[in-house]
């Protein structure tokens, strides 16, 4: 596989992303996958900087909030934008009372307008322990869950083709 995240290194000193013997870059590309009790799911957020960011908080939808995973990927987000500063880009519609209890512990909330790429978008692709599988894409951005019924491409005898 070829990519081009070896461009992300920087040749200032002291800086976390500095080019070194044996360092790799800050690298976004991270599909993921998370299994519990025979529910498998499958998902991806592109958004560069906040990508591991939005995955956490999707993996805290399901597994803390009981979401499903099209209300996981729906759900408001947060992005810390930088190391430095307690700033953070936060969407509308994160709960008014969650904004006030950040602002409370100290952090400058910048209220974005809803569901911009700065938060990432992704999709998702569940399986249940009965075989049925659910797939969800945000309204982020562009994308689709399109079903695929096994019938439609299955092998057909001759006997059906006639």
């Amino acid at each position: 596989m070829l990519h081009n995240r070896g461009a992300l290194f920087t040749m200032e000193p002291n800086h976390p992303n500095t080019l070194a013997p044996r360092k790799r870059p800050l690298h976004t590309i991270i599909p993921a996958f998370m299994e519990k009790d025979g529910v498998r799911i499958g998902f991806g957020i592109m958004g560069g900087f906040n990508q591991p960011q939005a995955h956490a908080q999707f993996v805290a939808n399901i597994a803390d909030y009981g979401f499903n995973i099209q209300e996981a990927l729906e759900a408001g987000r947060f992005t810390k934008g930088t190391f430095q500063g307690c700033d953070v880009n936060i969407e509308p519609l994160v709960p008014e009372a969650v904004r006030r209890e950040l602002t409370a512990l100290g952090h400058q909330l910048n209220v974005t307008a809803p569901r911009t790429g700065t938060f990432g978008f992704g999709q998702a692709v569940m399986s249940d322990p009965a075989g049925i599988h659910y797939g969800a894409s945000e309204p982020r951005h562009d994308g689709a869950a399109i079903p695929q019924f096994p019938a439609l491409f299955a092998p057909r005898s001759s006997e059906q083709r006639r």
